[in-house]
C-alpha cells in the first residue's frame, strides 16, 4: 500500500458531495486543504471527529484552511450525517474507494488483533499548489483536531 509523503502531489479527485453536487480538489486550488478520511458516517468515533472539525471550523478557516471530510458512504448517508450533526464543511463520497486507495487510506489494517481490509482513519494537509504538506495515518478520532492544530501552529479557542 502506498503512503503519501510531504512534497508529493496530492492525487486529484472529483467526488459527489452530501448536498448533491460535486467537489474537486482543483476547485480548492490556491487554498490550504485539510482532507480528513473517516470510515463511516454516524458511528461514534467518526461523529466525535466530525463535530471536532465543526466546532473548530472558524479558527481553521481564519488560519487559511478549508476542511473536507471523505468516506466511502453514499451521498445520501452523508447528507443525513451533515444535517444531524450540523456539519457545514463539505463531505464527499468515495463509494468506489479509488481516491481512498490513491491516498493510502484504504487497505490492510489491524482491527482487534485481526488483519482486515478497510478505511484507515487519516488526515492530509494539502498546500495551495496541490502538494502534500502533512500526511498522518491511523489517527485517533478523539483529540485529533487539537493535535493537528498544534502541528499546523494554529491556536484553537
Amino acid at each position: 500500500m502506498t503512503r503519501l509523503e510531504p512534497g508529493q502531489p496530492a492525487p486529484a479527485w472529483t467526488l459527489p458531495t452530501a448536498n448533491g453536487g460535486e467537489l474537486s480538489l482543483s476547485d480548492l486550488a490556491g487554498r490550504k486543504v485539510i482532507l480528513y478520511v473517516y470510515p463511516a458516517a454516524m458511528t461514534p468515533g467518526c461523529t466525535t471527529q466530525a463535530c471536532d472539525f465543526r466546532d473548530n471550523l472558524g479558527v481553521l478557516e481564519r488560519a487559511g484552511y478549508a476542511v473536507v471530510g471523505i468516506s466511502p458512504d453514499s451521498p445520501e448517508k452523508l447528507a443525513r450525517f451533515a444535517e444531524k450533526e450540523g456539519l457545514t464543511f463539505p463531505l464527499v463520497a468515495d463509494e468506489s474507494k479509488e481516491v481512498l486507495t490513491a491516498y493510502g487510506a484504504y487497505g490492510e489494517k489491524q482491527n482487534y488483533g485481526r488483519t482486515v481490509m478497510g478505511v484507515i482513519r487519516s488526515t492530509f494537509v494539502i498546500d495551495e499548489e496541490g502538494r502534500i504538506e502533512l500526511a498522518r495515518y491511523n489517527v485517533k478520532a478523539k483529540g485529533h483536531v487539537q493535535m493537528l492544530a498544534r502541528q499546523l501552529g494554529v491556536e484553537l479557542g
